[in-house]
């Protein structure tokens, strides 16, 4: 039998990155079933970086929202170190708004958590075989493109940690740079999307139907809500 013959027979092989048990067990029981082999998992984005097994992996599925370390922040490190790993994100997010930026940054697909445990067997089968992923890009919606749909990767890593809650000094430390620097990206963002603080930039997002409610709190939806502050709390 030759090697390929042989690849193409056994299990596809997934590592599981979700911080909660109850939806890791799912996609455990779900992807067995399916006759694949979970090789692993994570619970945050530190363990799924230090993970030993990495070589081993057909396809991570990883989490948008990880603690400690997030998913896109993970995807980076993992692109740098494995640049053929394919890596399908999970999210309770829209795709229209977070698949692009994710998907230029090397995301194989992005899968939203209400689809069917079908869709997620079928991308996974067409990550391992090489084929495009199932339902193509995301469409966009008619008109111009949003606003935060022009951010830079980087730019895009800071807003989406801005959106879960996380504050200067926490950001700087996940994305391993200077709180300065995150200082300076969140400057871009405000500039880019034509607000003045983190408060209107949850504002924003909440009426883009990023997020359900503001992860800070509805009382900083407050336009008199100042970075500055933040930041000075977070240093």
């Amino acid at each position: 039998m030759s090697n390929l013959t042989a690849a193409a027979q056994s299990p596809i092989r997934v590592f599981i990155a979700d911080d909660h048990e109850v939806v890791r067990r799912g996609i455990r029981e779900l992807l067995t079933d399916a006759g694949m082999e979970v090789v692993g998992e994570a619970r945050h984005g530190w363990e799924v970086l230090n993970a030993t097994s990495v070589d081993r992996w057909d396809v991570l599925l990883l989490d948008l929202s990880l603690p400690k370390i997030s998913g896109p922040e993970v995807l980076k490190r993992l692109r740098e170190r494995r640049p053929s790993l394919k890596v399908v994100v999970l999210s309770m997010y829209p795709p229209s708004q977070y698949a692009p930026a994710l998907l230029a940054a090397g995301a194989y697909a992005y899968l939203s958590k209400d689809e069917p445990g079908d869709a997620i067997v079928e991308t996974i089968r067409a990550a391992r075989a090489g084929l495009p992923a199932p339902g193509g890009l995301p469409t966009p919606a008619p008109g111009a493109r949003p606003p935060h749909l022009e951010l830079s990767s980087r730019e895009h890593q800071v807003f989406t940690l801005i959106l879960h809650g996380r504050a200067v000094g926490d950001i700087a430390a996940e994305l391993d740079v200077r709180s300065s620097t995150v200082s300076t990206h969140l400057a871009k963002i405000r500039e880019k999307l034509g607000v003045r603080t983190v408060g209107e930039i949850l504002n924003y997002a909440y009426h883009a139907g990023l997020i359900d409610r503001p992860s800070l709190g509805d009382a900083h939806l407050d336009a008199d809500f100042d970075v500055a502050d933040a930041e000075s709390k977070a240093s």
